[in-house]
């Protein structure tokens, strides 16, 4: 049997490698997406003070640190019992919409975007940031950088730091809002959303008018029917920093709608003996291995999953993209992985439309922001939207407030198992009586590649143990000797 392994998997936050088997006719017999790479930061933040987890979490992942930081402030919200001002709350989904914003123009110009404004089968050294400029054009580019910029200085001037932020606190934030703050946030909101909207019609240009690429994104080898999940508001729109969590089936007919306290109620995670990343399904269905369909637990998360499980997006111009999207995709749910792209971008408008919307709020000037707790800790559940999916925390402590117990259902974690599906369909579909090619290889890679995965937070091992291998190389690269540790 011949062995393909694609190692390391390029364009994601993270490690993770492919292995593909081929069966005696070349053909695909099985498909592998492993994560090599152990975290383990729920057992070691054990022992520390709860009020330390807003600065910890965000050093989970260098992408995705201003999410964590929101989902560990709430978390320490419902931990202390304290319910921040409404200035807070906020400001707080201010740092977190301009977050958004940043990572889903990074992840669609920096990472995924190569492959449609490149090519998918482009030569591999143009599939990056500098074949969508020089496919763009240099403003395009410079427009790309400067908007990223302008959204990291909110983050840097609310949040304290933009990489690692440090603005949240048990009952509210650190820091308020000051008017001459305030009107340069107005304007970047602004100018992200015409971002936002040129960002929309370059994928419109460069994707939608290519029929070839649209066969791709609408072709049944990037296709799943799953369960879908995402935070939504009182009205069921989209809502990436509060509201209950909503599950719809593969039908799109609503499944359960639940608040995050209740999570392990409906969730639970499966572990396999090759990967370190866990599984998340959903209980009421049950685990029933790496398949789709209503009958199977696996649900999706991220940008075309919150807009599946919703009923339309809370900003006008958005909807108006939203409804686009399923027009032309054929109504909802829509099950074309490769349409997360798409999604991403409606999501971008809309974290732009929301920063602006709370920039233009009166109350975000409110000096009140903070609620100091009295109250003894005990158990805390926080969740929010990060730009990977829904990601959930979960602190128990001691009458002192020390962490006993730490549970994190990070964002794509949740989708680990539909990402080892679209994988394996995706080899099975492009690779044929052994013919193998740079091209199609990264063809495979893009399965992935559309979930955005940031696969170093949160991965573990069970019972504990750590297997390792080495493999010691000689000066030509040849394998000389492998020493493992199982």
């Amino acid at each position: 049997m011949k062995r393909i392994t694609i190692d390391p998997i390029t364009r994601l936050e993270g490690h993770g490698k492919i292995e593909i088997f081929l069966d005696e006719k070349g053909d695909v017999d099985k498909a592998f997406f492993q994560v090599p790479e152990l975290r383990g930061f729920e057992k070691f933040c054990e022992g520390r003070m709860a009020e330390e987890m807003p600065r910890l979490t965000p050093k989970i992942c260098g992408v995705c640190p201003t999410t964590h930081h929101m989902a560990s402030g709430k978390t320490l919200d419902d931990l202390f019992g304290v319910d921040p001002p409404p200035a807070a709350k906020k400001i707080r989904e201010l740092v977190n919409s301009a977050f958004m914003a940043e990572d889903h123009t990074l992840h669609f110009f920096f990472l995924g975007g190569p492959d449609f404004i490149v090519g998918p089968q482009a030569p591999a050294a143009e599939r990056n940031i500098l074949g969508v400029i020089q496919k763009v054009g240099l403003d395009a580019g410079k427009k790309v950088i400067e908007i990223r910029k302008r959204l990291r200085e909110i983050i840097t001037k609310q949040g304290g730091r933009v990489i690692h932020p440090v603005c949240n606190l048990p009952g509210g934030v650190s820091k308020g809002v000051s008017k001459e703050d305030r009107e340069e946030y107005i304007q970047t909101g602004k100018d992200a959303v015409e971002f936002a909207r040129f960002a929309l019609k370059a994928f419109e240009d460069i994707v939608l008018k290519n029929k070839e690429y649209v066969d791709v994104v609408v072709g049944d080898i990037y296709k799943h029917q799953t369960y879908y999940m995402g935070l939504v508001d009182e009205n069921n729109k989209v809502n990436f920093y509060d509201g209950d969590i909503r599950v719809v089936d593969p039908a799109g007919h609503e499944f359960v709608k639940f608040k995050p306290r209740e999570y392990l109620k409906y969730i639970a995670e499966h572990v396999e003996p090759w990967s370190y990343i866990k599984f998340p399904y959903l209980k009421d269905v049950g685990w029933k291995g790496f398949v789709d369909g209503k009958d199977s637990g696996v649900y999706r998360v991220a940008p075309l999953a919150r807009l599946n499980a919703s009923e339309g997006m809370a900003t006008p111009l958005a909807q108006e993209e939203y409804e686009k999207l399923y027009d032309t995709l054929g109504g909802k749910p829509a099950h074309n992985t490769l349409a997360y792209h798409w999604a991403r971008l409606v999501e971008l408008l809309y974290a732009a439309e929301r920063l602006l919307e709370l920039a233009q709020d009166e109350e975000i000037l409110d000096p009140q922001v903070r609620n100091v707790p009295t109250a003894t800790p005990k158990e805390g559940i926080g969740v929010v939207e990060a730009p990977r999916g829904t990601l959930y925390h979960h602190y128990k402590t001691d009458e002192r407030g020390i962490l006993t117990e730490v549970n994190l259902i990070v964002a794509t974690v949740n989708n680990s198992a539909a990402i080892c599906m679209s994988i394996e369909k995706a080899a099975k579909g492009l690779i044929k009586g052994g013919k193998v090619s740079d091209g199609l290889l990264n063809m495979v890679e893009m399965a992935f590649r559309a979930y955005d995965p940031c696969l170093a937070c949160a991965t573990h091992s069970l019972p504990g143990d750590m297997p390792l291998e080495v493999n010691i190389r000689n000066p030509e690269g040849k394998i000389e000797r492998t020493l493992r540790r199982l």
